[in-house]
């Protein structure tokens, strides 16, 4: 069984841009029978970025801030300038009173921002709004400052971030409903790493008010669409963490930025050890890389293969698309920034995710397949989760639906 009738194409397939584009991963041209549909989990790395990573250790690598010789000074201005060229990448409008903060990722980055900003920053009687079913990188870490805190003796609130029902969307007119006088600190995600959409932080803001502090988990959008934190009715955010690994850096880069505006200056306590200075440098480089290609039309791609796939998979009946109904139809009402953005997670209505993996494993496609680390989830609650970047193309959606309409 295949799927019925054409495909959407809102535009040529595979334009020449994005042909070249592709031609500069190294192991994705290496293995052209394969296609690799887990960017959520940690994206392929352009040649520029393994280029700079490779110059960076045979010609200057020494550490950073230690040394007073010519390498160990081009490391520590490496390390320096990186901070600003995050700033510049995200459009930061106060790149004077804003920090950046060097981590191994996302995970590591919230943890920090919860022990060494939000313990000291709350006392007894607040209370935080944190998300109950995001990924467990973005509630853990609040759960351990809660715990932190009580062996304190601080006895701090700590309410979930209400959902629509169906749409894993958060439900913005009940957060409002739910902040108090004493609410300090809301965690939330930008794009979510199951259902795919927007998260519509800018209505969190509109919901909290302009004194609450506003914690950004924006792993699968940093990378993946424009992050303009100089837009504050999209994102009046005070941090904003994200993994390079995610962004086409090497694992073991992340950031965590922050924007210094309420409550006090974030600065992690303890001393600072080395820095994964070739991680640094990778990023640098894939945020020039990323902002050579464009953001946009890295966004613009992905959405239209997103929308590609979930308008034929949503035809076919044994399979059940997760997240809002609404953005699978290709003449969708939804505008077009509602969009999944490069992820669409499913199951099959008889054949375990945990096996539909390893059949489309077998047909040469590499997805997720399981509970994705989602708060709340065991496993009972797996999935498939395919995602998507800029070096995917058109045919690989059509071979997958193919494959798909087979096993329906």
């Amino acid at each position: 069984m295949s799927p019925a009738g054409p495909l959407p194409s809102p535009e040529p397939a595979n334009p020449l841009w994005q042909q070249e584009a592709r031609e500069q991963f190294p192991i994705v041209t290496a293995h052209p029978e394969l296609a690799y549909l887990d960017s959520a989990a940690t994206s392929q790395k352009p040649r520029a970025v393994l280029e700079a990573v490779q110059t960076y250790l045979t010609t200057s690598n020494a550490n950073a801030g230690r040394g007073a010789y010519p390498w160990a000074n081009r490391t520590t201005e490496l390390v320096e300038s990186t901070r600003e060229r995050v700033k510049e990448f995200l459009h930061d409008p106060e790149p004077g009173r804003s920090g950046v903060h060097f981590t191994s990722g996302t995970t590591e980055g919230l943890r920090t921002v919860a022990r060494d900003w939000l313990v000291p920053y709350l006392t007894d009687g607040d209370e935080i709004l944190v998300p109950y079913a995001d990924h467990r990188a973005n509630l853990d870490p609040w759960l351990e400052a809660r715990r932190l805190l009580a062996e304190r003796g601080v006895d701090v609130r700590v309410q979930a971030l209400p959902y629509q029902a169906g749409s894993g969307d958060y439900d913005h007119l009940a957060l409002g409903r739910a902040v108090g006088p004493r609410t300090r600190f809301v965690a939330a995600t930008h794009v979510h790493h199951v259902y795919g959409g927007d998260m519509n932080v800018h209505r969190i803001r509109e919901a909290v008010g302009p004194d609450v502090v506003i914690c950004l988990d924006a792993a699968q959008s940093v990378g993946h669409l424009p992050v303009h934190l100089d837009d504050p009715s999209l994102l009046d955010v005070d941090f904003v963490v994200f993994s390079g690994h995610k962004a086409m850096a090497l694992p073991g880069s992340g950031v965590v930025w922050a924007r210094n505006a309420r409550g006090p200056v974030f600065r992690p306590e303890g001393w600072q050890g080395t820095p994964n200075t070739a991680g640094i440098v990778s990023l640098r480089a894939a945020l020039d890389w990323l902002d050579m290609i464009g953001p946009e039309r890295v966004e613009h791609w992905t959405t239209m293969l997103t929308t590609r796939l979930t308008d034929r998979l949503g035809r076919l009946g044994p399979y059940e698309i997760v997240g809002c109904q609404a953005s699978l139809s290709a003449d969708s009402a939804l505008p077009a920034e509602q969009r999944r953005r490069g992820i669409v997670t499913f199951r099959h209505r008889d054949i375990p995710s945990g096996d539909l993996g390893f059949i489309l494993f077998s047909h040469g496609f590499m997805v997720r397949a399981d509970n994705l680390c989602q708060a709340g989830s065991d496993g009972r609650d797996a999935s498939v989760r395919v995602s998507l970047h800029v070096y995917n193309t058109v045919e690989e959606i059509d071979r997958l639906l193919a494959v798909l309409a087979s096993l329906a």
